[in-house]
């Protein structure tokens, strides 16, 4: 009996001077730890550089893209490897092209144009040549023209 009087002491159902079972006490509400995640009164001051506790993988708003992530609208943002010659017409002042972007949008082209890496140079009846800007700072070369065609010749089939 006096085991059990003991056990029930340290479980808080029997009060000590009766010996009677008590109720249960209801639970003492607490409030929830701050979250884990979120360092509470943390500053860092950058001065160039990294945040050493910034998780390298994390992509997202807080990540800010460089000016060569802002692209232009329309042929302005497309570069060189983006676009296909799909057609070329005759006109007053020489031919012009018809060139689909990769938004899947059809661009009439003149040379002189602009593209995002480049601007196109010239324009036949069955290619058209882009004048692109290399970006490599290991490159010698600083511009490479790229011949878009019209119909692939058998030779490089």
């Amino acid at each position: 009996m006096r085991i059990r009087i003991a056990l029930a002491l340290v479980a808080g159902l029997v009060t000590p001077a009766t010996g009677q079972s008590a109720a249960p006490a209801a639970p003492a509400t607490t409030t929830p730890p701050a979250n884990i995640n979120e360092p509470s009164g943390y500053t860092y001051h950058a001065a160039g550089r990294r945040d050493p506790f910034v998780s390298l993988l994390k992509h997202g708003p807080e990540v800010q893209r460089g000016a060569a992530g802002a692209r232009a609208a329309g042929l302005a943002g497309l570069a060189a490897a983006e676009v296909t010659l799909k057609g070329t017409m005759q006109g007053r002042d020489g031919y012009v092209a018809m060139m689909l972007g990769a938004d899947t949008r059809t661009y009439i082209v003149h040379p002189g144009d602009r593209l995002a890496d480049g601007t196109i140079r010239a324009i036949s009846a069955d290619s058209l040549v882009i004048v692109q800007q290399v970006n490599d700072p290991l490159s010698p070369q600083k511009q490479r023209e790229v011949r878009k065609m019209l119909r692939q010749s058998e030779e490089a089939k």
